[in-house]
């Protein structure tokens, strides 16, 4: 699947569509070069799941919890751009403990964090020279089947 997005609202958008559907053992990668697009995504997705705190990267801290809102699930936003390959610091986090209460959305964590689940959706994000992007979804596992009514 593959969608066009014009906007940061529009990113912003499909973000929130997608948070909607996530729950508890979702894993959801997310591709692109710096300046893509990546950490807005997230901030839909974290509007769309009804978590709490301030949205960021979190280049410097690695990983971020959002607590659950009201019978949802908590967001754990992982930036894993500085560790470079490094799946032993990515095991530090101790995110396959993560998914059994959280979905779980990686930037930068293609090539790294595909252990952590056979269910998983990758989400590439191409930024053009006028600012728009192209979404390509690319969905593994169970998400074959859920993927359908995204856009």
């Amino acid at each position: 699947m593959t969608i066009e997005l014009s906007t940061a609202d529009d990113a912003i958008r499909f973000g929130r569509s997608l948070g909607r559907r996530l729950r508890a053992g979702d894993l959801v990668l997310l591709a692109g070069s710096l300046g893509a697009g990546k950490t807005t995504m997230t901030r839909g997705i974290a509007d769309g799941m009804g978590v709490s705190g301030r949205v960021s990267s979190p280049t410097f801290v690695l990983a971020r919890v959002h607590p659950a809102g009201d019978g949802g699930a908590a967001l754990v936003h992982v930036d894993a751009y500085r560790l470079g390959g490094d799946l032993s610091e990515l095991d530090d986090l101790d995110l396959d403990a993560e998914l059994e209460s959280s979905a779980v959305v990686v930037e930068w964590g293609e090539g790294l964090a595909e252990p952590l689940s056979e269910d998983r959706l990758v989400v590439r994000i191409d930024r053009h020279p006028d600012d728009t992007r192209t979404v390509t979804v690319e969905p593994h596992g169970t998400w074959t089947t859920r993927v359908d009514s995204l856009s």
